[in-house]
């Protein structure tokens, strides 16, 4: 296991009516502040691995960039000092108070009511897939993804997520934060250009309405989760064109939105 991402602790556990002190592995906090243009953009807190993906993943998902080759110039990250410098082909300077103004529709009807933020408006995409999944192999994939993780089985204070197809695994990230691990994915979809449309994201997580628009910008269509769903993120969903199915624990599915994409 990667040493920056836990540290060991001595600590005091009751069981039983007995105490003992003994030594336990805790996980780790990384701050780090992204540096857009000379601009501070904002800070993220981590778990201090695969930090360009976050990064990339970060600023698709805000909306700043779209391809890594056409539109980031340079990024260096200064891990000592906790910084990652990002010089794009185009100088913008966005702000993050920029990109997370609320968004107020002027429809009262469906029209993205869903999206209380304007970059959510304008980045946010409806899923065109036509994949499918059967009901055993959304049990498999969340065996898979936890099985997968050291440092959650080590700590337990980690979010683990991956990018499936309907078989296996193809890409599996762990981080402190939900938001994180789902930008570490999407920053590697982008610089290794994998298309993913037609997969599948599994996630550990709660799907709450801002895990639901990430994913939406990710691209995929179905979205597997071992924990529970918001109304907010299944109106989303809804409104996206997605699947989700969550509470997939031992050999229990509930399924969501569009269930036509999850088969027997």
């Amino acid at each position: 296991m990667d040493q920056r991402i836990t540290t060991q602790r001595v600590i005091y556990s009751y069981t039983d009516g007995e105490l003992k002190k003994k030594e336990d592995t805790i996980v780790t906090e990384f701050p780090l502040t992204i540096v857009l243009n000379g601009n501070e953009f904002a800070t993220m807190v981590c778990t201090p691995t695969y930090l360009k993906e976050m990064v990339m993943g970060f600023l698709a998902s805000e909306g700043v960039i779209r391809f890594v080759k056409r539109d980031i110039h340079s990024i260096t990250i200064d891990e000592n000092k906790g910084f990652a410098y990002v010089e794009t082909t185009t100088k913008i300077t966005p702000t993050i108070q920029e990109h997370t103004k609320r968004f107020i529709g002027s429809c009262c009807g469906k029209s993205r009511q869903s999206f209380y933020f304007q970059n959510d408006v304008k980045t946010a995409k409806s899923s065109m897939t036509v994949q499918t999944v059967s009901f055993s192999q959304c049990i498999d994939l969340m065996k898979q993804l936890q099985s997968s993780s050291g440092t959650f089985q080590a700590t337990g204070g980690v979010h683990n997520a991956a990018i499936c197809t309907p078989n296996k695994m193809i890409i599996s990230r762990t981080d402190i934060g939900r938001h994180n691990a789902l930008d570490k994915l999407y920053g590697h979809c982008l610089i290794n250009e994998i298309k993913v449309q037609d997969k599948v994201l599994v996630f550990s997580g709660r799907i709450s309405s801002e895990i639901l628009l990430k994913a939406s910008k990710i691209g995929v269509g179905i979205l597997l989760s071992k924990s529970a769903p918001t109304e907010l993120a299944l109106q989303a969903a809804e409104e996206l064109n997605i699947t989700t199915a969550g509470f997939i624990r031992g050999n229990r599915v509930n399924v969501y939105t569009h269930p036509e994409r999850i088969t027997l």
